[in-house]
């Protein structure tokens, strides 16, 4: 094993350990706010409700079409992108471990062999 690989493979388990945290907070900020629009929203139709909008439809557009709404869509967004930029640096350091106990075990192989 060269010194290169070894530095590689620690590398990507360390990225591994030092941003598995951030992952798991925005995931769970994704979850959040996707659950929260479900309220948000029927918070705004009752706001349109009381505003004189009487059917649901009427009271859905309203909620949908709220500053407050569109926000926290960009809330969501925001969340979701950062949540898949680190799974996905996550499983890029996880392919190169895989790939790294790939060549390892090829080495073995090979030294078996003569």
């Amino acid at each position: 094993m060269t010194t290169e690989s070894e530095i590689n493979i620690f590398r990507s388990l360390d990225f591994i350990r030092d941003n598995a945290p951030a992952y798991a907070k925005a995931k769970s900020e994704r979850v959040y706010l996707e659950e929260f629009r479900k309220s948000k929203k029927a918070l705004l139709m009752r706001d349109a409700e009381s505003a004189g909008h009487k059917s649901a439809v009427s009271q859905e557009r309203e909620a949908y079409a709220d500053p407050a709404y569109m926000q926290l869509l960009d809330g969501l967004r925001v969340a979701v992108e950062q949540e898949e930029a680190l799974k996905w640096l996550i499983v890029g350091a996880q392919a190169k471990i895989e790939v790294w106990r790939t060549i390892e075990a090829n080495r073995r192989a090979e030294a078996k062999t003569l």
